[in-house]
């Protein structure tokens, strides 16, 4: 499988725009990568929020479950807390590497 294309990296904080969650700010535990870029979606830290049965096996006990579901990539955006706005993402070459920066500031996203 080829590697998908996504602006939103694990560990981002991002902010819900769409759905029950909508306005949630969180991180993002993990990306799901789909067939194509259509398909990938997103865990996001205490958002969508399902309920799951489990059965007992070996030494966990069973009973219901509570954890997070994958949101679909379209339904997030890049959360800046500092100045409590959402982020366009673009992408600079510096020393030889491409890394994400902010659109509007150009300041670099994520681990510097």
């Amino acid at each position: 499988m080829s590697q998908i294309k996504s602006k939103i990296k694990k560990d981002d904080t991002v902010k819900v725009i769409a759905g029950k969650d909508k306005g949630h700010v969180g991180r993002v535990v993990r990306v799901v990568p789909g067939t194509d870029e259509n398909d990938t979606r997103v865990v996001v830290e205490g958002a969508n929020r399902v309920k799951r049965h489990v059965k007992p096996t070996g030494e966990r006990q069973g009973g219901i479950v509570t954890k997070e579901a994958p949101i679909h990539i379209s339904k997030v955006a890049i959360w800046n807390t500092a100045e409590n706005r959402r982020v366009k993402v673009a992408y600079k070459i510096d020393d030889g590497k491409k890394i994400r920066v902010d659109k509007k500031t150009g300041n670099p996203i994520g681990k510097a």
